[in-house]
């Protein structure tokens, strides 16, 4: 048994040491956060949900939590700007494949519209982990209802509950409308007039339509508006099949502030357009997955895949992370509240790790595409809080993590 004074010395030497300043520590990793420019190894503090200080050489001692993230890149929580949480038989639980690939804000595409949106909240937004914001379907009904029927494009109504939620939903969602002409692209943007938000569009070019893509990019769309699934040879006409060349006007659509999102999927994204586009510096200017059932067990097309892929063609990963973060962010009026490790934000983070090996990379026909590094999502911490940890470098080892507790 100690001597008392030794009971007391123990006792005040404990009650010296200062409180931790820090919740959690990622120490050691190399910090890419395009928006504040900072592409170096640092350490990244966060206390409660958020982020306290980036800076070299934080002090161990000043966190309750630290993990080492020496070798692997901290950045910001990943923007999906196409994801499926809602509305249609291929939606995915966010919280089982958003999170464990980095993505901390899902932006669900379209599956609501606005007589759905209110189910939509209740069932699967207010009970969700991931941060889900949501286009909103100018149908009415969503999803579920007929993408052609212009009688439940309301663009009065749409606006309504966009001004009712502007917190939640960033935009309206046109998909997939099969008659001619551009109705269903008006009624959309007319809502965006009406709320003043963006549209992002997903419509099909094909001879019996009678629509052009140069039409809708430099006479339709707004600036600020986006196409998706723009990697495709059906949705936009981004390469002229008999000159290979980019058209035209993708250049003159960009430069006046149309975005084009990769929304890669199960049909979204072709090596022989994207090889060409990148070749002729036409990139996208978001990564997304438009990540649902089928695409999840077909192209695996998810955010950490999307980047590897946009690797694989000569993107840098500091411009990778900068379409899936801050731009994302940034085209949906959320940036600097997301997409930014800046001190005094909120925490959320992607730790991830660059593999090297020999990898096959499939496109949306099923055409591989070998590559010799990868990007797999390691830790994901939300709202200050680690969500997913797949390598357990957030726990001690079992052999010097003391005593287990003994369940009866």
């Amino acid at each position: 048994m100690r001597p008392p004074a030794l009971l007391l010395l123990a006792s005040a030497l404990a009650s010296a040491q200062p409180p931790a300043e820090f919740d959690l520590l990622l120490r050691g990793g190399h910090v890419i956060d395009p928006a504040n420019g900072i592409g170096r190894v640092s350490d990244v503090a966060v206390t409660g949900a958020r982020i306290a200080r980036v800076a070299d050489s934080i002090p161990v001692s000043s966190a309750k939590r630290v993990v080492n993230a020496a070798g692997l890149y901290v950045i910001p929580g990943m923007i999906d700007l196409h994801a499926h949480a809602y509305g249609t038989k291929g939606a995915l639980s966010q919280d089982d494949t958003a999170l464990p690939t980095g993505v901390t804000t899902a932006v669900d595409c379209g599956g609501a519209g606005w007589r759905t949106f209110e189910d939509f909240k209740q069932v699967v937004i207010d009970r969700s982990a991931t941060r889900i914001l949501v286009f909103l379907n100018i149908v009415g009904a969503g999803m579920v209802g007929s993408e052609d029927n212009v009688e439940d494009m309301d663009p009065v109504a749409t606006a309504k509950k966009i001004r009712q939620y502007p917190g939640l939903i960033v935009g309206i969602k046109n998909a997939h409308f099969g008659p001619p002409g551009w109705e269903s692209v008006r009624r959309a943007v007319e809502a965006g007039r009406l709320s003043n938000t963006p549209v992002i569009l997903d419509n099909h070019i094909q001879t019996r339509t009678q629509r052009h893509t140069r039409e809708k990019l430099l006479e339709i769309l707004r600036p600020g508006d986006m196409h998706t699934h723009f990697y495709n040879d059906r949705q936009v006409e981004v390469i002229d099949r008999f000159t290979s060349k980019v058209q035209p006007w993708m250049f003159e659509a960009r430069q006046r502030g149309v975005l084009f999102d990769m929304g890669h999927g199960a049909g979204s994204f072709l090596w022989p357009v994207a090889s060409k586009a990148m070749e002729q510096g036409f990139p996208p200017d978001t990564i997304s997955t438009d990540l649902h059932k089928q695409s999840i067990m077909g192209t695996r097309s998810d955010m950490p895949n999307c980047i590897s892929k946009m690797m694989l063609l000569g993107m840098t990963l500091q411009d990778a992370v900068l379409r899936s973060t801050a731009n994302p962010a940034k085209a949906i009026s959320k940036y600097p509240e997301l997409g930014t490790l800046g001190e005094g934000r909120g925490a959320d983070i992607a730790v991830l790790r660059l593999e090297t090996g020999v990898f096959a990379f499939r496109d949306a026909l099923n055409k591989k595409r070998m590559g010799r590094q990868r990007l797999v999502n390691v830790l994901t911490v939300r709202d200050g809080r680690i969500v997913w940890d797949r390598d357990g470098i957030a726990f001690p080892d079992w052999r010097k993590a003391g005593d287990y507790e003994v369940l009866q």
